[in-house]
């Protein structure tokens, strides 16, 4: 099982979509610093996901997310809880 996951910065409140097999894991090490792209703008706070069988499938959801404005936002939209969404 894969995921496609949203987390939110606790310093200045924009989102981070990445994928995975171990969502804890991966949390881990995004607050550790672990990951250069969001290294700046800990602590993360997980947000939601989505399932995939597989990991083509969630690399590919990935990609098209965070290539792709309109999607990112009905993804971030449909995680959180109306009048929350603030997609940047």
């Amino acid at each position: 099982m894969y995921f496609v996951y949203l987390l939110e910065s606790l310093k200045d409140k924009k989102y981070y979509i990445g994928q995975t097999n171990d969502i804890s894991r991966r949390l881990d090490i995004h607050n550790s610093g672990g990951v250069r792209s969001t290294k700046s703008r800990i602590p993360f706070k997980l947000i939601g996901y989505k399932t995939f069988e597989s990991r083509d499938e969630a690399r590919w959801t990935e990609y098209n997310l965070k290539k792709h404005g309109d999607k990112k936002k009905k993804f971030v939209q449909e995680l959180i809880p109306k009048g929350e969404a603030q997609v940047g």
